[in-house]
């Protein structure tokens, strides 16, 4: 046992510490820029999923403003004209709170909402709205929730130090108003 331990003590024996250390350095700044791969690609397919949605919203909300009287029902065809677009366009946060002013707008008036309610066809698209404003709000916090986690490990000092995150960007959060007016309450149709 003497033995081994003085040969630790001699130059070989700093050495292999050395390389022992540097290889534990080495596996942690590894470890560390795979967990920021993986968060930032979790970022970019939460944000897909968020356009996605948004889109599907945007499309819906065109389909029913045709059922809406003017003006309000202008006033959401126009905010959701401008809303349906091609899935590679950035999102505007100022045009999907456009367009949920004009949802809330459009459907103020809990009496309107039963009326077209009693039609089947308006009733499913009304729905079909409520549904996609529910899974716009599902995909927003979960696009945030991961841009939270991307930039608190981006903020650790080791990743700064070391440039761990490369020239890509701060991922950032996306605030819209996602709301939905209260007069359409999850009613299914039966």
């Amino acid at each position: 046992m003497e033995l081994a331990l003085t040969w630790l003590d001699g130059p070989w024996g700093v050495a292999l510490l050395t390389v022992l250390g540097l290889v534990a350095i080495g596996w942690y700044l590894s470890y560390l820029a795979a967990r920021l791969d993986r968060l930032h690609h979790r970022v970019e397919t939460s944000r897909a999923a968020l356009e996605t949605r948004l889109a599907r919203r945007a499309a819906v909300a065109l389909e029913v403003s045709r059922l809406v009287p003017p003006p309000a029902g202008e006033q959401l065809r126009l905010a959701a004209t401008r809303m349906v677009r091609a899935p590679d366009a950035p999102v505007s946060e100022a045009g999907e709170n456009l367009l949920a002013r004009a949802l809330h707008q459009a459907f103020a008036d809990p009496r309107q909402v039963t009326k077209l309610r009693a039609d089947p066809v308006a009733g499913e698209l009304l729905d079909e709205l409520v549904l996609a404003g529910e899974r716009v709000q599902l995909a927003r916090r979960f696009h945030n929730d991961a841009v939270s986690h991307a930039q608190r490990m981006r903020r650790k000092k080791v990743v700064r130090w070391a440039r761990l995150a490369g020239t890509a960007q701060m991922p950032q959060m996306i605030e819209i108003d996602d709301s939905q007016p209260e007069s359409l309450s999850w009613q299914p149709v039966s």
